[in-house]
């Protein structure tokens, strides 16, 4: 996915609802590792989580770069953005219903 296109909030949650796609973005909370120091815990192929990252990587959450045999994993900034603003975008309007029926129960005492 390419900086300058924005990434899709549904691409975002569809990447984290699968447990093994979590359990990776967890892992990689700690710093960057190689694909094999990511499979290893997970007992799953290193073909799987090829596919896994691929996933993660389109989703903007993760990026991978490879150095001579080894592919190094890390976290990306961007799709966690999505997510934040997302959610940032949901909170207001119910902080604010929230805030009203505050007002609504106060007024009422």
């Amino acid at each position: 996915m390419t900086k300058d296109r924005a990434i899709p909030v549904d691409r975002v949650l569809r990447a984290l609802a699968d447990s093994s796609r979590l359990a990776i973005v967890e892992r990689l909370t700690a710093g960057p590792l190689s694909v094999s120091g990511l499979a290893a815990p997970l007992d799953i192929t290193l073909t799987a989580v090829a596919q896994h990252l691929q996933v993660l990587e389109e989703s903007g959450l993760v990026r991978t770069e490879k150095i001579g045999r080894v592919r190094t994993c890390r976290l990306e900034p961007a799709g966690f953005a999505v997510l934040e603003q997302w959610i940032r975008d949901r909170r207001s309007p119910v902080e604010r219903r929230l805030d009203r029926l505050g007002d609504f129960l106060a007024d009422d005492e």
